[in-house]
């Protein structure tokens, strides 16, 4: 039997190029031949998407790559912790560390805002804090109405991406408090359709989280924790940037990706007036399903999880 330190180094680099970046990466414990090998730039450049030029050629100056990143893996490492504002400063482009996978933000000023043009229902400014030069805050408005689009092209094949919608609320909002927003996601024929609620004053993560006082045989309750579960993502998650995000829906990237996905929020219905809201934009990141759920769901394509990397964290690139 052959030794696997015996290997030539050019066959384990190929090997570990047909895994993932995680894998890679926990190969270099292995052996001194093995770390040499997870360091090469024919391991890493597979995990860069082959169009990456064209994406880098939309970058805001200055270069993003400079002499100090010669090697693919500090590329590659550089775009999961570090990300490029792409198309004019329009979106946030960025790379999924356990995966390779791309992540997206699509910008305000990248989104279709009904109104937005018009200073009476928003107005346009920079904040700290954000990733883009601007974003929208709306000033007074009866109806909220946002749409967004991405060419499935640009995202990763055979791929599982949910939706987020990220914002925060300024001092003095009005007019989101119980107030649900309906939110679709279509790609082609397949569609999804819910209601989100923004939760300006936390009373509904506040009612939706897993309190440590209630009962334990409640949860032992597959069915009542899964329940549990689907409200909690009704309501909006901390980012940790002083950002706030709320999943809107989850779709699939085909192998090869074709046509678009269109996402839609809008609370048009109760002609409620409404201010503070001020929008970042729409991130789009893969997300891992459950193996228990990757055969049932092969038609239906809803719900995925978050899977976890080990000694590499969660991989929440943009945090």
């Amino acid at each position: 039997m052959v030794e696997l330190d015996a290997l030539p180094e050019e066959c384990i680099a190929h090997v570990l190029s047909l895994t993932t970046p995680l894998d890679a990466a926990r190969s270099a414990a292995v052996s001194r031949a093995f770390r040499s090998a997870s360091d090469s730039d024919a391991v890493w450049h597979k995990f860069l998407p082959p169009d990456l030029d064209l994406i880098v050629s939309t970058f805001l100056p200055p270069p993003p790559f400079g002499p100090s990143l010669d090697r693919k893996k500090d590329v590659f490492l550089r775009l999961c912790n570090d990300p490029l504002l792409i198309d004019s400063g329009r979106k946030s482009f960025a790379l999924e560390k356990w995966s390779g996978k791309k992540c997206y933000i699509i910008g305000a000023r990248d989104l279709s805002i009904v109104w937005d043009d018009t200073s009476s229902f928003w107005r346009w400014s920079s904040l700290h804090g954000s990733r883009f030069p601007e974003v929208a805050e709306l000033v007074s408005a009866r109806w909220l109405e946002v749409h967004a689009k991405m060419e499935m092209r640009l995202l990763s094949a055979d791929t599982y991406y949910a939706a987020y919608f990220i914002f925060k609320f300024v001092h003095g909002n009005y007019g989101f408090e119980n107030q649900a927003v309906e939110v679709s996601i279509f790609c082609g024929s397949a569609g999804q359709q819910r209601n989100i609620y923004f939760d300006p004053d936390g009373r509904l993560r506040q009612r939706y989280q897993t309190p440590h006082k209630t009962s334990r045989h409640v949860f032992r309750n597959a069915s009542v924790a899964k329940v549990i579960r689907a409200r909690e993502k009704k309501a909006p998650q901390d980012r940790g940037d002083g950002w706030q995000e709320i999943n809107l829906g989850e779709f699939f990237v085909d192998n090869p990706p074709t046509g678009e996905v269109q996402i839609s929020l809008m609370e048009v219905k109760r002609a409620k007036w409404k201010s503070g809201l001020v929008i970042q934009g729409i991130e789009l990141r893969p997300t891992q399903m459950t193996s228990q759920k990757r055969t049932s769901q092969k038609s239906s394509r809803q719900h995925i999880g978050r899977r976890r990397c080990g000694e590499w964290g969660y991989c929440e690139c943009y945090r």
